[in-house]
């Protein structure tokens, strides 16, 4: 019975091979014409004669261009080729060789499989190759042809993966909508069945009017709340909502969240308890942080029973992330609803500890957000234990606003921030337009201005600025010509204490700022 081959007559045990060559170009063989193989890359051909127990094998010299081996080295293998064969596909290959070898009424496969090259790559290969059988149907000649087609193969299997995601994507979409037309209409349930008894029910008392009224309130705002949480969802994903980063005093947005709940916290008697440092800043779009952070401070009121305690707090993740933390003592989630945070086409609702109701939605938006951010968010839960809930966003870089027309005295600026202050990116501004347009894009951890400029001078330009930072939490170094009082008045009136006077004395320069940076 003949021997199985396959790739280059690669398959099979090996019999005494009379001749072994690599194809010259300028060689005819067998019915391949002279300069064939020189016309093709990433490919080669290959013959193999059986005569008995005697074998010759040829190899066009392009085989080393698709598996980096020559023609003798991949002869001279314990089972040719074989031994690059991809340990996944060894055993098909092998198969369906062997059965292609037996079966006389077969003179033509092609097999696509994969290789190690000498490299230690892996290829994609399709390998056609023809036979002719003796009259007993035994194989007496095969020609094949050999081609890498890796780019192909993994384009056509990125699609694959890709096809498979949409597939998966339309199956969640069409389970989503399902379980969302469900729950735009069942608010609706109650408001119209309140309603309607209090368009129909004249002899109600003045309480159940009331009570009927809350009914409807709290329904519409629930329902209100849901369509928002969409509309948001629906933005961000079809990209309709521009993220716009910038420099956030971390502490500031805590605070702000936590006073929109207030009302919330003292209806359940929580104490919500914030420690944020002062000195943390991140990178984020102000109002989807905020967003986050009130879903996340909402979540936990609302399943934490009265009397109990919330803490927010923050701490540096890694160099660039900064770690939000929601902590409660509530309810927990169960193991089966574990799975379902998150995701928005298993959204579900549950309530609070005093029946306060929910969209569902809250928890993936939160996650789409974070990661339009490029952070994560977990969480850690025990049924009736309590949950926390952890975030990453950005942390924004610390940087030094330099505003100086002189291009000289701002250089030897830049070079001690450089040498003393490393940490510190400086941007740079010629005139206080042109500070105040970078101002605003990236807020600064420290200014440093002179008060001789263009068009406005120090004075004029930290006024502008103080616009934004209201609190006067970015520090101010003004740099002011030497013995002028009016121009140190001036500064001292707007609340700047750290004024330097020209020639600048370099050494000063670097004190002064090391005793407002040490601390950032």
């Amino acid at each position: 019975m003949n021997e199985k081959k396959g790739f280059g007559y690669f398959m099979g045990k090996r019999k005494t091979v009379e001749k072994t060559t690599n194809v010259k170009p300028s060689k005819k063989l067998d019915g391949f014409p002279a300069g064939f193989a020189a016309g093709l890359r990433d490919c080669f051909f290959w013959k193999a004669f059986i005569d008995g127990e005697k074998e010759k094998v040829f190899y066009s010299e392009n085989i080393k261009e698709v598996t980096g081996y020559s023609g003798d080295e991949v002869s001279h293998f314990p089972g040719r080729g074989a031994a690059i064969l991809f340990e996944d596909d060894i055993h098909r290959v092998k198969r369906i060789m062997s059965e292609f070898s037996a079966d006389a009424s077969l003179n033509f496969i092609t097999l696509t499989y994969r290789i190690v090259k000498k490299n230690k790559r892996i290829a994609w290969i399709k390998e056609s190759i023809s036979v002719e059988r003796d009259e007993k149907g035994l194989v007496k000649l095969y020609n094949g042809f050999v081609s890498d087609v890796s780019d192909i193969k993994n384009e056509e299997l990125r699609q694959v993966k890709i096809l498979e995601g949409l597939q998966s994507l339309n199956a969640s979409k069409d389970k989503f909508i399902s379980v969302l037309s469900h729950d735009l209409r069942a608010p609706f349930t109650s408001i119209l069945g309140f309603s309607e008894i209090l368009m129909n029910e004249p002899n109600l008392s003045h309480s159940e009017r009331l009570e009927y009224l809350s009914y409807i309130n709290d329904s519409s705002q629930n329902q209100l709340q849901l369509i928002n949480y969409l509309l948001d969802w629906s933005r961000l994903q079809t990209g309709r909502i521009k993220i716009e980063p910038q420099r956030l005093h971390a502490q500031g947005v805590v605070f702000n969240c936590v006073s929109s709940l207030t009302g919330n916290a003292i209806r359940k008697n929580i104490d919500i308890k914030v420690t944020v440092d002062d000195n943390i800043y991140v990178q984020a779009d102000e109002r989807l942080l905020s967003q986050v952070i009130t879903n996340l401070l909402s979540n936990a009121i609302k399943f934490s029973p009265e009397g109990k305690s919330i803490e927010i707090f923050t701490d540096l993740f890694n160099i660039d992330m900064i770690e939000f933390v929601v902590k409660d003592k509530g309810k927990g989630i169960s193991e089966d609803n574990k799975a379902k945070l998150f995701k928005f086409e298993k959204m579900f609702s549950t309530e609070g500890t005093k029946g306060e109701k929910g969209t569902g939605l809250g928890l993936s938006l939160v996650k789409e957000i974070i990661e339009k951010h490029n952070g994560e968010v977990w969480f850690y839960t025990e049924k009736d234990k309590g949950s926390e809930f952890h975030f990453t966003v950005p942390r924004s870089k610390d940087s030094i606003l330099l505003v100086d027309n002189n291009a000289s005295d701002r250089t030897k600026l830049e070079e001690v921030i450089n040498e003393k202050f490393t940490r510190f990116e400086i941007i740079c501004a010629q005139n206080g337009y042109e500070a105040i347009e970078k101002f605003f894009d990236k807020l600064p951890s420290l200014v440093i201005t002179v008060y001789d400029m263009p068009l406005m001078n120090g004075v004029q330009f930290i006024n502008m600025i103080r616009l934004e930072d209201k609190n006067q939490k970015i520090p101010v170094v003004a740099v002011i010509p030497g013995g002028d009082k009016n121009i140190e008045k001036e500064f001292r009136d707007i609340g700047i204490n750290i004024i330097l006077k020209k020639p600048l004395d370099l050494d000063i320069l670097a004190d002064k700022l090391g005793g407002l940076l040490e601390n950032m």
